[in-house]
């Protein structure tokens, strides 16, 4: 901010290097802080501790008096799915707190860097059709831009549509409804369960019959699987009743197209065999479509005598041309792959910055705060330096050099040939510069 409200002076004074570095980059630099300020507040994570600034929607028994004890769960305020229950911005404090904290924080920040990596260079894509159209490339608009989006679609977002129906799903009810209970428990009739709780005939008939929540008489051996005690009917092992592996979900979407073992929803492996298909078609016509229309229009074009044209020149050879494309094809279908694995960097950055954060605080000051002053004063200082030297200076840039990476090659290459036309970034000084002389 400060390099912004000095932005004129700094503009005619003759600066240093450094000085001209970051005057050059001030905008860049205030965005930065402005979006790690941002995603301190997603993670409600500030220096590894979580600010109860809405207050939890978790309790543990006795937290009020410090008398939590280890292993204890907590229990929800409010009603799961009610808007109570929700945390207004960002994550609950309570995960802080947590034992599984790094299990769902890993979890949370991988899946949360696919779904930005899959919307970033399906957005590439997209630019690439833009440019398409801008330049009257019809070929490849059709041939180019239809089948990457097509591909793009039928296995990545839809991975990401899959992520958000997980996240959707109130798993607690599905769970439930393959539970086995007597209807004399103190479970039965809980609020978890969204359906109606119903006797089952067994029970009426034997009190040491268990039911399920639906009313299902469950063997008195206690063998019913999962699938036997579901109501959904998906199919697979987990008939939809239990939560599935997202990453052994889409690994089968290729090597076992026929069945889904942990299905999302209903009629699950018919939607997966349609993108498959869609996905494998349109492979080929990325591939053979264009050069086989290239190849007609130079056979209508140029009607040379057996002396005359050479059809394998540089410039015209049809065999360039169908090599061209199979690099192409191989470079974006790989891509889209190695592309999206690379996006993980993201969450190994923040997971790495976030454990940093947690050591820094909990040996400089949390071991010296229960000491004296003089200790916590020498904690403190030690904090504050490798705080600022660690995470805000030299993680700082290394964020930002793999930010940039992801930039200049997982989205740039969707769209961006570097043919001889030189890149130009948007910038409003030379657009109003351009206005005023015209």
């Amino acid at each position: 901010l400060f390099l912004l409200m000095k932005e004129k002076e700094n503009d005619k004074a003759k600066l240093g290097e450094m000085a001209a570095g970051l005057h050059a980059g001030r905008y860049m630099i205030t965005m930065m802080g402005f979006f790690a300020v941002y995603a301190g507040f997603i993670y409600n994570d500030m220096f590894s501790l979580g600010l109860n600034l809405f207050k939890s929607r978790w309790e543990f028994e006795g937290q009020n008096y410090y008398g939590v004890e280890n292993g204890a769960e907590a229990e929800p305020t409010s009603q799961h799915g009610s808007y109570e229950s929700v945390y207004p911005f960002g994550l609950d404090p309570i995960w802080h707190v947590a034992q599984n904290e790094l299990l769902f924080f890993n979890s949370f920040k991988m899946k949360l860097s696919v779904i930005l990596g899959i919307i970033q260079m399906f957005g590439g894509t997209l630019l690439k059709g833009c440019n398409a159209l801008f330049f009257g490339e019809t070929y490849d608009f059709l041939f180019e831009f239809i089948p990457m989006v097509c591909f793009a679609c039928s296995l990545f977002v839809y991975m990401v549509v899959l992520i958000f129906m997980k996240w959707s799903i109130n798993w607690n009810s599905r769970m439930l409804s393959a539970t086995c209970m007597s209807p004399d428990s103190d479970g039965w009739g809980s609020a978890d369960y969204d359906g109606q709780w119903q006797v089952c005939d067994g029970y009426k008939e034997d009190a040491d019959y268990l039911c399920t929540p639906w009313g299902l008489t469950c063997d008195a051996d206690g063998a019913d699987t999962t699938a036997d005690l579901c109501p959904l009917d998906f199919g697979g092992s987990g008939d939809g009743c239990q939560p599935p592996n997202l990453i052994t979900t889409l690994i089968s979407i290729a090597l076992s197209p026929t069945s889904v073992d942990e299905p999302l929803y209903a009629g699950q492996t018919g939607v997966q065999q349609g993108l498959l298909a869609i996905a494998g078609l349109s492979v080929p016509v990325l591939l053979l479509a264009k050069p086989l229309m290239m190849k007609k229009d130079m056979e209508n074009e140029y009607h040379e005598d057996e002396e005359g044209g050479d059809h394998h020149d540089e410039e015209h050879g049809f065999g360039e041309i169908v090599i061209h494309q199979a690099i192409e094809t191989i470079e974006f279908v790989l891509g889209m792959v190695s592309n999206t694995a690379s996006y993980l960097r993201l969450w190994a950055l923040s997971l790495a910055h976030s454990e940093l954060a947690t050591v820094f605080w909990e040996k400089a000051m949390l071991t010296t705060l229960n000491m004296n002053f003089f200790a916590a004063f020498i904690g403190f200082g030690v904090f504050a330096g490798t705080t600022f030297g660690v995470l805000l200076m030299m993680d700082v840039l290394e964020c930002f050099l793999h930010a940039l990476r992801l930039h200049w090659v997982e989205f740039q290459n969707k769209f961006f040939k570097a043919d001889g036309v030189r890149f130009a970034p948007y910038s409003f000084k030379q657009t109003i510069t351009d206005a005023t002389v015209g």
